[in-house]
């Protein structure tokens, strides 16, 4: 419900504020730093494991860009806090998990920096941190090591002035992770299919 709310909100402000684009006498070309909030929610893969799930939730997400011409940038984007999963097998749940991405991106905006609508797309690296690993209640400590790889972006920005804009964006994430004995660093499962995907909608401003 958060997500839908933050949703209609980001699409009735930019709508609204469309026809004024068109009067502003100001423009967004040649501004060079652009800062974005909102709120994303991540999904991780649906079958990590043979017989396992893990669930997925919304965070709040930040990212700075610096765009190098009104085309080209680069975009520093995470989560400002972890998603809650649950992990749960073939009878039930398992145990509970952290996780906190966070990615560097060279992205590419098509058209015009004054076009009310601005797809784009981006390609960069991403680090997600993992913590407060719950895997073996009552028994050692279960750990998974921390997924790190390629990450791809589509996304649109509607702007509502020269100044602020709405964003909708998705990202997937490649991401593979091995579950680790604690104590002897053993591990007992390889190569776990994270591969979270993300949906988020968010306010940004220009500058």
């Amino acid at each position: 419900m958060t997500v839908l709310r933050t949703l209609t909100l980001a699409s009735a402000l930019a709508l609204a504020a469309t026809p004024a684009l068109a009067q502003d006498g100001g423009t967004a070309s040649g501004k060079r730093f652009s800062v974005v909030g909102g709120v994303t929610l991540l999904e991780p893969h649906h079958d990590p494991a043979t017989g396992y799930d893990i669930d997925g939730g919304p965070a709040p997400a930040l990212s700075a860009s610096y765009h190098i011409t009104d085309n080209w940038g680069v975009e520093l984007w995470g989560l400002a806090d972890t998603v809650d999963s649950r992990v749960r097998g073939p009878e039930g749940k398992v145990g509970t998990i952290e996780q906190q991405p966070i990615a560097l991106s060279g992205q590419y905006h098509f058209g015009q920096a004054d076009n009310v609508f601005r797809p784009f797309v981006g390609l960069g690296y991403y680090h997600s941190n993992i913590s407060g690993e719950d895997l073996n209640p009552g028994g050692d400590h279960i750990g998974l090591t921390s997924p790190k790889g390629a990450i791809g972006t589509v996304g649109v920005d509607l702007n509502i002035d020269p100044t602020w804009f709405a964003r909708f964006d998705a990202r997937y994430m490649r991401a593979r992770s091995d579950a680790r004995v604690g104590a002897t660093g053993v591990n007992v499962a390889e190569d776990i299919k994270l591969d979270p995907w993300t949906v988020g909608v968010g306010i940004g401003a220009r500058f």
